[in-house]
């Protein structure tokens, strides 16, 4: 009687354990789905970089001569997580003062059901729950202060760019 009990719980642990992976497996895909799998990244010199090719975003705002090269958003999160900023349903940007070496890729992530116009020295559309990956100008002997604007709102950040 005690090692039918034994066994009934080692079997109910059984079950939940496979329940909670199923679930964790559905609720992680579908995450991953539903915030925009797509980016363009935006290489000012006109090189690519080696991200592994994915989809391709909305080019809007590519300078001619630059490249684009395709990253997925969970991609992005992890190679820009200490360089990345998020604009928020209100337009506003987090964080919002950032200091960055020039020639440095920043992820620009909308978390916005809203298609967003950011100007970052030069104008991107972002469409909903997208981003854009830009590369910073290069600045010569100095410091350069740049500041984001997001639709009608301006000044959200500010980046400061370092040689």
């Amino acid at each position: 009687m005690e090692k039918e009990r034994s066994t009934m719980w080692i079997s109910a642990v059984v079950l939940v354990v496979v329940v909670a992976g199923v679930l964790f497996m559905v609720f992680n895909k579908k995450e991953t789905t539903d915030v925009g799998e797509d980016a363009t990244v935006v290489v000012n010199n006109g090189t690519t970089t080696d991200e592994p090719k994915e989809s391709v975003q909305d080019t809007t705002g590519v300078k001619a001569g630059a490249s684009a090269v395709s990253i997925s958003y969970a991609n992005a999160l992890v190679k820009y997580a200490d360089r990345r900023i998020q604009l928020d349903k209100m337009c506003q940007a987090h964080p919002n003062t950032v200091t960055y070496k020039d020639n440095t890729g920043i992820m620009i992530d909308n978390r916005s059901s809203e298609t967003r116009t950011v100007k970052i020295d030069q104008t991107y559309t972002i469409k909903p729950y997208g981003f854009k990956i830009v590369v910073l100008p290069d600045v010569y002997l100095k410091n350069k202060t740049i500041l984001v604007d997001c639709d009608k709102s301006q000044n959200v950040a500010t980046i400061l760019v370092q040689e």
